[in-house]
């Protein structure tokens, strides 16, 4: 057997030997099985990794199931100091079990204080903001009453008739007829600006665009309250525009009726005064508190001398003609009148808020200046068709 060549050593997978024959013949068999059992060392070191993989995947899914069950919807994994502030021991204590022992040391109890103690965490929990809380607001409603008109002047130039004479009469045949006169005043109204401003930071009205409309709705109602006022009772001097009531006629009852006199009954009177100078009366401005202490009149038998509390009349009315009401009217004093053929109101330029920041030094702060304005005039055609007075006063006149 002088063709036996020496063997050498070799191991199978379980690391057993076993021997071959040193033989060039047996290289690639030999070649080949060492190949094969380091490809299976690869494949086995492959799934050893992803058996880790799937360990720590499944350890995720267990804290997502774990957060959901306290806070469904989020899709997000409580972390353990969440699950900590809410009470959840026993959850904590299961993903310890699941990974080992767990310990989390607390020093403080955390509360939703706001002092400089430790455990004070309030000031990190945010308010639900769902929007402002604003003053009331008065109802504006003078405007309501007058014929409208526009003007694209400064002022307004009107011709007044304040005097005639009329000669008409019969006449004989052949005889000299009556001559009539007129007279005629220049009146003028001017056009008045009613506004306002106030300034905010650029910031702050990007930050906050719900501000924005808040200061636009302020602006616009400032406005609008000033003009209500002086639609009414404005004085007519310097920048004032003349209200229907400080040009409106004295009260001065044209009949005395029988009785003890109401508030009715006075602006009853009223009405009469101004069908007295020949205009049909279209309205009465009241104060609120007035309106309702007249509602609340009675007979003798208690029972409500207008439609009681359970009236289905949606619009106030006495005589017959609306009642408007107003806090910008001082309460026990009344105003009677034609307002449509009294009185017209002409805008020059209608209420609207504008921005710039091409204002003093807003450029260079960041600062926005905000303007709420209007222009307008307002004729008071026939002050005589308007009656003002004061109950107090006209019941013990």
């Amino acid at each position: 057997m002088n063709d036996i060549l020496p063997k050498s050593t070799r191991t199978w997978l379980d690391g057993k030997p076993y021997s071959v024959k040193d033989d060039a013949s047996l290289a690639p068999l030999v070649k080949s099985i060492e190949d094969n059992n380091k490809a299976i060392d690869e494949r086995l070191d492959g799934l050893k990794k992803g058996v880790d993989e799937v360990g720590l995947r499944q350890f995720e899914i267990e804290q997502r199931i774990v957060s959901m069950r306290g806070n469904p919807g989020t899709g997000r994994a409580e972390t353990l100091g969440e699950l900590a502030i809410k009470g959840r021991g026993e959850e904590i204590a299961a993903i310890g079990r699941s990974r080992g022992r767990l310990a989390i040391p607390v020093k403080a109890t955390l509360t939703s204080l706001t002092t400089d103690a430790a455990g004070s965490v309030g000031d990190l929990a945010v308010a639900d903001r769902p929007g402002f809380i604003l003053p009331p607001r008065r109802k504006l409603r003078m405007r309501d009453l007058f014929a409208p008109g526009q003007t694209s002047a400064g002022a307004l130039e009107w011709p007044k008739m304040t005097g005639r004479t009329n000669g008409a009469e019969t006449q004989t045949e052949a005889a000299t007829k009556g001559q009539s006169d007129m007279k005629f005043d220049l009146i003028q109204w001017p056009v008045r600006t009613i506004a306002h401003w106030m300034i905010a930071s650029k910031q702050i009205l990007d930050d906050a665009p719900a501000l924005k409309s808040v200061i636009d709705s302020e602006l616009t109602y400032g406005v609008k309250y000033v003009e209500d006022a002086q639609l009414l009772a404005g004085g007519g001097t310097g920048t004032d525009l003349t209200g229907v009531y400080t040009s409106a006629s004295a009260y001065a009852a044209p009949f005395v009726p029988d009785g003890v006199l109401t508030f009715i009954d006075i602006l009853l009177l009223a009405i009469a005064q101004v069908e007295d100078a020949d205009y049909e009366a279209d309205g009465i401005v009241l104060n609120p508190l007035d309106w309702r202490y007249i509602q609340s009149l009675k007979d003798d038998e208690s029972r409500y001398l207008g439609g009681g509390p359970f009236t289905m009349e949606d619009l106030a009315k006495l005589w017959s003609m609306p009642v408007v009401t107003t806090k910008a009217m001082t309460q026990d004093k009344f105003l009677v009148g034609a307002f449509r053929a009294g009185a017209q109101i002409f805008d020059r330029e209608e209420c609207i808020v504008e921005i710039s920041t091409e204002d003093s030094d807003n450029f260079r702060k960041n600062l926005v200046t905000l303007r709420a304005e209007e222009r307008l005039a307002f004729v008071i055609k026939h002050a005589d068709a308007f009656v003002k007075g004061d109950f107090g006063d006209a019941i013990t006149g």
